[in-house]
């Protein structure tokens, strides 16, 4: 398969920053100046009845079906991290290598303009069998990682500690939920910009423009 022409992977501080809606916002967002684009979130664990799915979220933003963003076998009805998961309902985890290869394996054959591989839970989380979403992205050497963040109080420290776990990869800090009337928002976005030196975003065209460009 050919590798995509932009491979970003999304990871984020924590849980619940808002990894896939941020995904999916740039993937429509790619969509409509043309780009081909493709989503994959290897495996997802999540709460029993939970709707929509990270994957039908990823899948319908996209384009592609679901079982192509998320493999069946891969998701796990257990709202801890997918090893844990996986455990506690009895199933097998995949390696970080089934993990890569699945992903690099799966790509179209058209080629594809823009894609993004998103992991499960903060930076450091548990995600395969052997591996960490960290892991995964040394694994990917993707073009770039978009490491989400709440725009809020503690998104500092959360912020260095997850850069610095990530190692030497090109991060863009994408601010989500970053309200320009907030004063703390903005005096986070500037230490993050001017003080550590970071590549820090806060909306989609201009995460969009960063990553495929």
């Amino acid at each position: 398969m050919t590798r995509p022409a932009r491979l970003a992977v999304v990871t984020g501080t924590g849980t619940e920053v808002g990894k896939t809606w941020v995904g999916a916002a740039v993937l429509a967002a790619g969509r409509r100046r043309g780009l081909r684009v493709a989503a994959r979130k290897p495996l997802q664990s999540y709460s029993p009845g939970e709707h929509p799915l990270d994957s039908e979220v990823l899948a319908a933003a996209s384009g592609e079906p679901e079982e192509l963003v998320c493999p069946q076998g891969w998701r796990y009805a257990a709202p801890m991290a997918p090893p844990m998961a996986a455990a506690a309902l009895g199933r097998p985890v995949p390696s970080l290598e089934a993990l890569a290869a699945f992903v690099e394996g799966s790509w179209p054959g058209r080629g594809c303009d823009l894609a993004l591989v998103e992991g499960a839970g903060g930076v450091a989380s548990p995600l395969g069998a052997d591996a960490s979403n960290a892991d995964l992205v040394q694994r990917l050497a993707p073009d770039a990682v978009v490491l989400v963040a709440d725009a809020s109080l503690g998104v500092i420290n959360a912020v260095r500690l997850s850069v610095a776990a990530l190692g030497p990869r090109r991060v863009i800090v994408h601010l989500n939920r970053y309200q320009p009337a907030d004063d703390l928002h903005r005096r986070n976005l500037a230490w993050l910009s001017e003080v550590d030196r970071l590549d820090v975003t806060t909306d989609v065209e201009q995460l969009l423009g960063r990553v495929v460009g």
